[in-house]
């Protein structure tokens, strides 16, 4: 996750300095990069990652970060990653328009990261024979495919808070992009 933000936030930085140096309002293709890139996956996931980590952690830290790691990893940087990605992302929301892509699109991408990511936990295990994160280990087959289904419908539902945020916000001046003919 933090590395999508250190993308996101690099294409938008891109951005801005282009803005500034070309003189121009919008950088069309690289406006448009960082409005998939935050809409799909970057507000999405981020938020997905905050309320999932922290709902687990506060049930039972032994699930996703055991007590061991606190003598490995510090408390800034679980925070790094698991808490500052959220007001991050929330004030992006606030800060900036977004036009949202179409949903299929939107939702697509968002099942690819998503795909993507169960694939990188199941191959790592298959190499390691150790779970990223202990939850895993404590469900069944059955227990994973439902775990890693409910996760990405929690995560389409934060895609479309993301978008009703984004609306209310900025109003009907952020549609979706549409097709060409």
């Amino acid at each position: 996750m933090t590395l999508l933000q250190a993308l996101f936030y690099g294409v938008a930085c891109l951005e801005d300095v282009l803005k500034r140096a070309k003189g121009k309002k919008d950088i069309k293709f690289i406006t448009a990069f960082r409005d998939l890139l935050f809409t799909t996956l970057a507000f999405p996931i981020s938020a997905f990652v905050f309320l999932s980590f922290w709902i687990l952690f506060l049930y039972d830290r032994e699930l996703v970060y055991p007590k061991a790691l606190d003598g490995i990893f510090p408390v800034w940087l679980n925070h790094a990653m698991h808490t500052s990605i959220l007001p991050f992302s929330l004030a992006e929301v606030i800060l900036r328009p977004h036009c949202y892509p179409l949903k299929k699109k939107g939702l697509t991408l968002l099942a690819v990261a998503s795909l993507a990511y169960v694939s990188r936990v199941l191959w790592i295990y298959s190499e390691t024979g150790t779970w990223v994160y202990p939850v895993f280990a404590k469900l069944s087959p059955v227990g994973l495919a439902a775990f890693f289904s409910l996760s990405y419908i929690f995560s389409v539902g934060i895609y479309l808070f993301g978008e009703k945020l984004n609306h209310w916000k900025w109003g009907d001046r952020m549609q979706p992009r549409k097709k060409r003919k």
